[in-house]
């Protein structure tokens, strides 16, 4: 079954860092385009970052730009995304998705993911 396991979420203090991966199992990570979201209760999902299945091309949110990288391994089969000058309105539960359709572009609308990991916390506080 196609399956994506986030990891690497932990508690970190404001301006830390973070590496969070995205292992894909069941398919082939180099026919997707991988996108990172994130959600806090009561709140909607958001785009964080994504990266079309080439690697080639990447998007961020306005909120992370110059402090988040996402990066592919395709010979991994994984995901990543580095979290630098981490903030406490950066804790979040942060998700991973894929989609094959249009992989060769992405984009941070959640509505166009197909397969999603179960997500790994993170919590940003002094």
């Amino acid at each position: 079954q196609l399956q994506l396991v986030e990891s690497g979420g932990g508690l970190v203090q404001p301006g830390g860092s973070l590496r969070l991966s995205c292992a894909a199992s069941g398919f082939t990570l180099n026919y997707y385009a991988i996108g990172w979201f994130r959600q806090v209760p009561g709140k909607e999902r958001e785009g964080v970052s994504c990266i079309n299945k080439s690697g080639g091309n990447t998007n961020y949110a306005d909120s992370v730009k110059g402090r988040f990288t996402i990066s592919r391994d395709n010979a991994k089969n994984t995901v990543y995304l580095q979290m630098n000058s981490l903030k406490p309105e950066d804790t979040a539960v942060y998700y991973c998705a894929s989609r094959s359709l249009g992989s060769w572009y992405c984009n941070l609308r959640d509505v166009d993911y197909s397969t999603w990991g179960q997500g790994t916390q993170v919590t940003v506080s002094s």
